[in-house]
């Protein structure tokens, strides 16, 4: 068997003006996850990310706290879906930034009914594609790690999306689990499935051990 290893990227910037940045705090969570891996000698056989800049400066901080680069297959069926363009599909007027508890939480209220209008096809979000295809670039990247071979260890540096899809894809789950696997994806966490040459297994589902210390659990967080 071999191992896929899915990483949600470091923290970035929500409800600021660009959300495709990493904070400071995304950084170091990137960088306590590579120094986990180098004090445990995992390797890496592969490397895919995303296209967004949050994915690459992710992979960044892995690399720097694992102490060498791990050159990565960038794959634009990793990105992440529009969460903005999900809301207003649903919600065409104006809608506050979401900075404060009861906007951030209106926020996530209308991602989730916004998700599943999405992927019913009773929306179609301005500039996102269609959920099929959206799906379709998700399984494509986990059927190149299958072609990998048997025994091989891969790294994925993606968003809360893909790896729900993946997991929702691995699982035939239905539309509301993906949601809610979506929703609770944090930030620099850790999917891992195994996988023989015709399919995968999940093994776990958003981990940190690399936050699980009384120095590192003030970096945990959701979005």
């Amino acid at each position: 068997m071999g191992s896929l290893y899915l990483v949600r990227h470091g923290q970035a910037s929500f409800g600021a003006a660009d959300y495709d940045q990493l904070s400071a705090r995304g950084h170091v969570q990137c960088r306590h996850l590579g120094a986990y891996w180098r004090e445990r000698g995992q390797r890496f056989d592969a490397v895919f990310t995303g296209t967004l800049r949050r994915h690459a400066q992710s992979l960044v901080g892995i690399n720097e706290g694992y102490g060498q680069d791990l050159p990565a297959v960038a794959l634009p069926g990793l990105n992440e879906y529009d969460s903005e363009a999900v809301v207003r599909a649903i919600h065409p007027g104006p809608l506050a930034a979401p900075t404060d508890p009861e906007s951030v939480k209106q926020h996530f209220r209308l991602l989730r009914t916004g998700l599943l209008a999405w992927m019913s096809g009773e929306t179609a979000p301005v500039g996102m594609p269609a959920h099929a295809d959206f799906a379709a670039g998700v399984a494509d990247a986990l059927a190149r790690v299958l072609a990998l071979g048997v025994g091989k260890q891969v790294l994925i540096v993606s968003s809360g999306g893909p790896i729900a899809t993946a997991v929702a894809q691995v699982l035939q789950a239905p539309p509301a689990t993906f949601v809610e696997l979506n929703l609770r994806i944090r930030n620099s966490a850790v999917t891992e499935f195994a996988f023989n040459p015709k399919r995968h297994h999940l093994v776990t589902f958003n981990t940190l051990p690399h936050l699980d210390t009384a120095q590192t659990r003030d970096h945990i967080t959701h979005a």
